[in-house]
């Protein structure tokens, strides 16, 4: 056959667009909500860096997870929590925050080295032998929610203050003293990068000649 896997190959890439889209249609639409509601985001998120602290906590005292990886992935979430003292504006040069970005790789990969390690050590002599590996759905979901959530969920929710446009009488972006039209001034990091994209397609499309202005009569 030689059609049919042709057909499944597009078949694979328009999902996969489709998925795409339709994820960051809805970071998109969740970091205009934070910028709505900031008090009640501020609220979540800080509650779901002390749940992520707490269930590292348990997995350290319980499960048995390495000391070490488990001090550098609480360490990293109390200073994902210093990012929380001006949310949502975040400054890009701020020690803190490139600290943070360093953080999150820095965990990944330790994390990825380990249950790599793991189910090499541990590897049972025979699949009937009981084997006390996580499955891949366990790593994936510790991954998610251990890793990943906190970060990704700070990255869709601050804003930028390089991209806060000053106004008059303002003294600072989100702070006493700026005028109440934060929401025009105000963009997540997230919308940004969306923005951005979007303008850069839309310029291609420009050059190569497939959008052309509408002509008046």
């Amino acid at each position: 056959m030689w059609i049919l896997p042709l057909v499944g190959y597009l078949g694979l890439g328009l999902g996969f667009g489709f998925l795409t889209l339709a994820i960051a249609s809805g970071l998109y639409y969740l970091s205009e909500l934070v910028e709505e509601h900031t008090v009640v985001a501020k609220r979540l998120l800080t509650r779901l860096i002390y749940g992520v602290i707490g269930i590292q906590t348990l997995l350290t005292l319980i499960d048995g997870f390495p000391f070490m990886l488990s001090l550098l992935s609480i360490f990293s979430h109390v200073v994902y929590l210093g990012n929380m003292r001006r949310f949502p504006i975040v400054k890009l040069s701020d020690p803190l925050f490139i600290l943070s970005c360093v953080l999150v790789l820095l965990n990944h990969y330790v994390w990825f080295n380990h249950f790599s390690f793991s189910s090499l050590v541990s590897k049972p002599a025979s699949r009937y032998d009981p084997s006390d590996l996580p499955t891949f759905t366990e790593i994936a979901s510790y991954f998610g929610l251990c890793v990943w959530l906190v970060p990704f969920s700070l990255f869709v929710s601050l804003s930028a203050s390089d991209n806060v446009l000053p106004t008059m009488g303002s003294e600072a972006p989100g702070m006493p003293g700026a005028s109440g039209d934060g929401k025009n001034r105000r963009q997540g990091m997230f919308k940004v990068v969306v923005d951005v994209v979007r303008d850069w397609l839309r310029e291609l499309g420009r050059v190569a000649g497939w959008n052309k202005p509408d002509r008046g009569f």
